[in-house]
């Protein structure tokens, strides 16, 4: 009976991993100028020294102008052990969507890189921070994640 126990909680725990990290809004409640409605990431578990895209859906309360940021920091132990800021309007523009963003879009997704320094096999708090042009907070997610040497 315990052989079976450990085989399902090892089958959960799998599937839980594949289906992807739990999203949490980590910005100040009423604070930010995008609501997130729905958060992802892919592939998961990330794989370093790949693309990782990020995909959102909500409300965009002002249009995204440049300099927009986005700020991406993971923490192990409470450590800082990865950080990587790139340029939002940059980044949307690879995808299509060139800035002033304006509020009619519900959607986005930015791709960038899993740096090679970032850690293998352990949980990372993962921290997802975009900054408008105007310094406001367009949105903040946390999770831990996973990210591996992938084939």
């Amino acid at each position: 009976m315990k052989f079976f126990a450990a085989v399902a909680t090892l089958l959960v725990a799998a599937v839980a991993n594949a289906q992807g990290p739990t999203w949490t809004n980590c910005a100040t409640p009423g604070t930010t100028d995008l609501v997130i409605n729905s958060f992802s990431v892919t592939p998961y578990p990330l794989c370093i020294n790949q693309n990782v895209c990020a995909s959102g859906t909500g409300t965009l309360l002002t249009d995204v102008i440049a300099p927009a940021k986005l700020a991406i920091s993971g923490k192990f132990l409470g450590r800082v052990v990865y950080t990587d800021n790139q340029d939002l309007c940059a980044i949307s523009a690879a995808a299509g969507l060139p800035c002033p963003i304006d509020t009619t879009h519900t959607s986005i997704t930015a791709c960038v890189l899993v740096k090679p320094s970032a850690p293998a096999n352990v949980n990372v708090q993962l921290t997802v921070q975009a900054t408008n042009g105007n310094n406001r907070v367009l949105f903040c997610q946390s999770a831990t994640v996973t990210a591996s040497n992938c084939a």
